[in-house]
């Protein structure tokens, strides 16, 4: 698998407290936008985030983001 799976062409907004989140980067998971193990055999793995503060992310749906984890509008150029 060369390229992620788009799982969604919107962002996923949470809400979310202090500590490690593994961010699905191949677009596999049930469990989006984390990680569930779906990714075993594709040659892509999980990315480990550290939030340090209770804020609001964006985390990319589209797996496409040129800033990893986060949403920096990239599903809205894709075909």
């Amino acid at each position: 698998m060369a390229e992620p799976r788009i799982a969604s062409r919107q962002p996923f907004v949470q809400k979310v407290q202090p500590g490690t989140y593994w961010w699905c980067a191949c677009g596999l998971s049930k469990e989006q936008p984390f990680c569930d193990g779906s990714h075993k055999g594709t040659g892509l793995g999980p990315v480990k985030v550290e939030v340090d503060t209770e804020r609001t992310v964006a985390w990319c749906g589209c797996k496409h983001s040129g800033s990893g984890a986060f949403c920096d509008g990239t599903h809205a150029r894709l075909g």
